[in-house]
């Protein structure tokens, strides 16, 4: 079997010696560009399993070159890094179709799994579609798959610059709950339906609302989820998921309302709302 081949374009070489040690015991065949114009050039020599991209640096940035990089060989997968996230630069590089985008400094660990979720999804171009994208309101629709749920969750992660690092990952953790319950129940983790996902972003708060196309839900007939749990049997719906052959968990609403400040369901239950206040 042949190598995976990543090809890392950053003018830092701390960066591509990171990445040369996270991925040393691995089958990824890396390649080296240290500005934006090298980079392309390697491109257009050659196809590569997946492009990492600072944005910021000589010849043309790293958006530029993800731009460039989806016209002439859209079939390559292109996460972006950068130093100094903006909400512009995280809008344009979902409008491009980066397949992830996370802030330096970054562990290599991290960077690791994130790079090895990019080599297991297949058919990924069009798993999130962008219908309206400005930086304080961003509208996709998202194909009912579980791995599209963990991809825009690290973007989600990134708009939660105004928050502490703890918050951030809260806010994230709690939105990728909520899609995950959206796409199992109520799209039945059936990829030829979508999820659609609107963020906003207002002076005092940020606002998540997660629409599915499933029939919704009413809280008193989930007794299969932790949140409808007698105070004396906290583990009741353990036994009813076991009872029903459903897989274990089952905590998501229970663990999303302790990560945010509101969470708000629509009559149906097809529908939710979460809210987190800047402080």
């Amino acid at each position: 079997m042949s190598a995976h081949t990543l090809l890392v374009v950053d003018d830092d070489v701390a960066i591509h010696e990171l990445l040369a040690a996270a991925l040393s015991r691995t089958d990824w065949q890396i390649h080296d560009a240290y500005d934006g114009l090298q980079g392309l050039a390697c491109v257009e020599a050659r196809s590569y399993d997946l492009v990492l991209t600072d944005i910021h640096m000589p010849g043309i940035d790293g958006l530029e070159l993800l731009r460039r990089i989806r016209e002439m060989r859209p079939e390559v997968k292109v996460m972006v890094m950068t130093a100094v996230s903006t909400p512009d630069d995280i809008v344009r590089a979902i409008r491009e179709q980066a397949f992830s985008y996370f802030s330096k400094p970054f562990s290599a660990g991290a960077v690791a799994d994130l790079i090895a979720q990019a080599v297991d999804t297949q058919h990924w171009e069009d798993d999130i579609e962008v219908l309206s994208a400005a930086p304080h309101w961003i509208s996709l629709r998202l194909r009912c798959k579980m791995e599209t749920a963990d991809r825009l969750m690290q973007f989600v992660r990134e708009m939660g610059m105004n928050f502490p690092p703890a918050e951030r990952d809260n806010i994230a953790a709690a939105f990728r709950e909520l899609v995950m319950n959206a796409i199992e129940h109520g799209c039945g983790s059936d990829p030829s339906k979508r999820v659609q996902v609107t963020y906003m972003r207002s002076s005092r708060a940020t606002i998540y609302l997660i629409q599915d196309p499933g029939a919704g839900f009413s809280f008193d007939d989930i007794d299969h989820a932790a949140v409808a749990n007698p105070p004396d049997e906290p583990a009741r719906h353990l036994e009813v998921r076991a009872g029903r052959g459903v897989r274990p968990g089952g905590f998501g609403i229970l663990l999303t309302r302790n990560l945010v400040d509101e969470l708000i369901y629509n009559e149906k239950g097809n529908e939710v709302l979460f809210i987190k206040y800047l402080k």
